[in-house]
C-alpha cells in the first residue's frame, strides 16, 4: 500500500506544475486521499491563487470528511485580501489528517497553521519529506538567506569547452540536450546571462516548445552598464535585493558570468550537457573562480542524476552544504 512518503512525492510532483508560474507565492502540492483512492488534487495557480489546498479541497468536496490532506507546505495561517488564509479552510472541511511535508518559514505563518488544526482537533503529522522540501528549494531559499535558488548550466565538449577559439558555439549539444534546456528555463522565474555573451550571441533566451512559451523566463544581464530594451541589468549579485522576488534563477553563461557566481558561492545547482566532441584550444566553460587549493574544491558537488540525452550526457549536480 502507499505509504505517507508515496504519497508526499506525489503531492511534491504535482507542485511543479505551479512553477514558476505561481510566483511570488511558493508552487505547493496538495493531494487529499480517502481509502487510498485520491479524491482531491491541486497545486498553487498562476499569480499564486488559488492556493493548492483550496483546489484540492474544492475537488473533493463532501469526499474530504476522513481524508487525509497532504500537503508540500504547511497551509498557510494568514488572511490575505486575495483569499482567506488554507489552515481555515482545512478546519471547515474537516480532513481526518493532515501531512505536511515542510514548516513555513514565512513568519505570518511558521507553525501557526499546523497549531491551528491541531487546535480544531484535526490530527497533524510533519514528515521528513526531501521531496517535498526540493520542490520548494527556491521559495525556501528566498525566504530563508533573501536570494533565489541559482542553477548554472554549462553545455561543453569532452575537454570542456563552450566555443571554438573563434567564439562559434551553435550547436556543442544536439535537440535531445537543448530541449531539455529548454524545459529547465521554463521552471525558471529568471534567465541569466553575462554582458559579453548578451553582445556576442545576442541569444533569445526564450522558452521554444509547444505549449510553455507563455513560461519564458524574465531576462537578466550581469553588467555595470545599461540594459536593452526587454531586459534588466544586475551589476551586483550580492547586492540586497538584486533579484527582486525571484525563488528560481537559471545562469546560462558565459564563462565569466558562471565564475562569477561560483566564485561567490552562489550555485546551488549545476547542470552539464556534454557533448561527445572534443574541441582543443577554445573557449574555456568557466573563468578564474578563485580556487588557491586544489584540496578546497573537493567535496563541494553531489552528483544526483546522471542520463543520456541523445548522443550527449546530462550530469545534475547539487551544491552541498
Amino acid at each position: 500500500m502507499p505509504t505517507d512518503a508515496d504519497w508526499m512525492r506525489s503531492a511534491a510532483a504535482l507542485a511543479a506544475r505551479g512553477r514558476p508560474l505561481s510566483r511570488p507565492n511558493p508552487a505547493v502540492g496538495a493531494v487529499l486521499v480517502r481509502e487510498n483512492r485520491v479524491v482531491g488534487r491541486g497545486f498553487t495557480r498562476a499569480g499564486g491563487r488559488p492556493h493548492a489546498e483550496a483546489e484540492a479541497l474544492a475537488m473533493a468536496g463532501d469526499a474530504t470528511r476522513g481524508a487525509t490532506l497532504y500537503v508540500t507546505l504547511e497551509p498557510c495561517a494568514h488572511v490575505s485580501p486575495r483569499g482567506p488564509a488554507c489552515a481555515d479552510l482545512v478546519v471547515a472541511a474537516r480532513p481526518a489528517r493532515v501531512v505536511v511535508g515542510c514548516t513555513d518559514p514565512d513568519p505570518r505563518t511558521a507553525g501557526q497553521g499546523i497549531a491551528r488544526l491541531r487546535d480544531a482537533g484535526i490530527a497533524v503529522d510533519l514528515i521528513d519529506c526531501p521531496a517535498a522540501r526540493a520542490s520548494l528549494a527556491g521559495y525556501l531559499r528566498r525566504t530563508r538567506e533573501g536570494r533565489p535558488e541559482v542553477t548554472l548550466k554549462l553545455a561543453t565538449s569532452l575537454d570542456g569547452r563552450i566555443a571554438l577559439p573563434s567564439g562559434e558555439s551553435r550547436w556543442i549539444t544536439g535537440d535531445a540536450a537543448r530541449a531539455h534546456a529548454h524545459a529547465e528555463r521554463a521552471r525558471a522565474d529568471a534567465i541569466l546571462v553575462g554582458g559579453g555573451t548578451l553582445r556576442i550571441d545576442a541569444p533569445r533566451l526564450d522558452v521554444r516548445l509547444p505549449g510553455l512559451a507563455e513560461r519564458s523566463p524574465l531576462r537578466w544581464v550581469l553588467t555595470r552598464g545599461t540594459a536593452p530594451d526587454g531586459w534588466s541589468a544586475v551589476s551586483d549579485i550580492t547586492a540586497p535585493g538584486a533579484f527582486d522576488d525571484a525563488q528560481y534563477l537559471f545562469v546560462e553563461g558565459g564563462a565569466q558570468a558562471a565564475a562569477h557566481f561560483l566564485a561567490v558561492d552562489m550555485v546551488d545547482r549545476l547542470l552539464l550537457y556534454r557533448a561527445p566532441i572534443l574541441i582543443g584550444d577554445g573557449l574555456a566553460a568557466i573563468g578564474d573562480i578563485g580556487l588557491d587549493r586544489l584540496d578546497a574544491a573537493h567535496g563541494r558537488w553531489q552528483l544526483v542524476s546522471h542520463r543520456a540525452l541523445g548522443n550527449d550526457t546530462l550530469e545534475i549536480y547539487e551544491r552541498s552544504r
